[in-house]
């Protein structure tokens, strides 16, 4: 992570390098977007017309398409500034909301949301302080894509448990682990990027300092 650089003349062998990041309409952008598109349609499914089979499908298929646009834009070299916000942005908004849709239905206990709310404050504030500083956000951690992972995986066994009486013992034991797991593996990632932070933050006061 660091500061914005100047926009410079570039050798012409970069250009298509250049024109790849800059892209728009990339197939793993397109992924990003229906995922983007299926947020709202799950709320709508789940809280609005209960229609709970469908539901778990658009959250199933949300969750484990979540490496699909990654894999592709390495494998296509389709890799774009765009897709790298668009992923993490769709990820966290398919947590949010189904915490929120979660709650108010009580699948989950509200002391599980508001950890994972709390979570979401703390790197808010984070990059509140790193974009006074001229930083933009942090690039993505292991820990944190494995933390939403876990949390993807777990929320359409856990639904899976609620809505269907006879799958209940083994899925809400098996979406319970993950989900607990990916708590605690999604504080760990907010540790880290505060850690990186503080020492951006540091290192940019001893540069004005020594300046």
């Amino acid at each position: 992570m660091s500061r914005r650089p100047a926009r410079v003349q570039q050798p012409q062998a970069t250009g298509a390098a250049e024109q790849s990041e800059d892209r728009v309409l990339t197939l793993p952008n397109v992924i990003s977007f229906v995922r983007l598109l299926g947020v709202p349609l799950f709320l709508y499914l789940f809280l609005v017309v209960r229609a709970d089979v469908a539901a778990i499908v658009v959250l199933a298929v949300g969750g484990t398409s979540d490496w699909v646009d990654g894999w592709i834009a390495r494998r296509l070299r389709q890799v774009s500034r765009l897709g790298e916000l668009l992923d993490p942005l769709a990820d966290r908004l398919y947590i949010l909301a189904t915490l929120v849709a979660f709650t108010a239905r009580e699948v989950v206990p509200w002391q599980f949301t508001v950890a994972l709310l709390a979570r979401e404050m703390l790197l808010l504030g984070s990059l509140a302080v790193l974009r006074r500083h001229g930083y933009g956000p942090p690039p993505v951690h292991y820990v944190g894509k494995t933390a939403t992972f876990l949390l993807l995986a777990a929320f359409p066994v856990l639904l899976l448990a609620a809505v269907v009486p006879a799958a209940a013992a083994v899925a809400g034991a098996v979406g319970w682990a993950l989900a607990w797991w990916g708590l605690v593996f999604y504080w760990v990632a907010g540790a880290l990027y505060v850690i990186q932070a503080r020492r951006l933050v540091r290192a940019v006061r001893s540069q004005g300092v020594t300046a």
